[in-house]
């Protein structure tokens, strides 16, 4: 297959978060008094800020207002960003490393596709700010996955068309955020089964299998 550009999901991808996210949405959760565990947290997967505030308050037996949930939600992102402060370079798999030095190698460009708005402190605390040829994260949009619109401005970044690129996501919202934009979608993790991939991986080595 012939492709210019590999665009990737940044976190359940290129490295791993959860467990951050999994600590400052329980430090919101036990304040409110609202039971929150990982099974609760794996609904929260590839969907935004506020989409994953609303799923954590469908316990809570109050309701609260739109400033409420601002708050709340800057809340969880500041637990979050004091704990990805513990991210170093080491929290890059050395294989993840090398496999995209040698996708570039072979002549693909190389892009970021987050919905996260703390994609470019994540690339930083792994020490590879630098890395990619193109970054389209949460700051830039104003509609989450699976609206394709983050894959889209990276492409747009990258200069090349969707049909040119391909999306590797670990989300299934990411998934079907790839093929509504007109991406071919690699899915990793729970994307793997998503019956949309158009491929599946258990590794982000085996991308070296689609690019010969």
């Amino acid at each position: 297959m012939q492709f210019k550009a590999i665009i990737f999901d940044l976190d359940g991808v290129i490295c791993h978060t959860d467990h951050y996210h999994f600590q400052a949405w329980k430090q919101l959760a036990d304040r409110l008094g609202i039971p929150f565990n990982e099974e609760d947290n794996d609904r929260l997967r590839g969907v935004s800020r506020m989409e994953s505030l609303n799923i954590i308050l469908e316990k809570s037996p109050r309701l609260y207002s739109d400033q409420e949930k601002l708050a709340f939600a800057e809340e969880k992102n500041e637990n979050y960003k004091k704990l990805l402060m513990q991210m170093t370079p080491a929290d890059l798999p050395e294989k993840t490393l090398a496999t995209m030095q040698e996708l570039r190698a072979r002549g693909l460009l190389l892009g970021i596709g987050s919905s996260s708005r703390n994609t470019k402190l994540i690339l930083s605390r792994l020490g590879i700010s630098d890395f990619f040829d193109a970054v389209a994260d949460g700051t830039e949009i104003s509609r989450s996955k699976p609206d394709p619109e983050v894959f889209l401005l990276a492409a747009e970044k990258l200069g090349v068309l969707p049909a040119e690129a391909i999306v590797v996501e670990d989300a299934n919202a990411g998934i079907q955020a790839a093929k509504a934009g007109g991406f071919f979608a690699v899915g990793i993790a729970v994307a793997a089964g998503h019956p949309a991939a158009d491929y599946a991986i258990n590794s982000i080595q085996m991308l070296l299998d689609i690019i010969e």
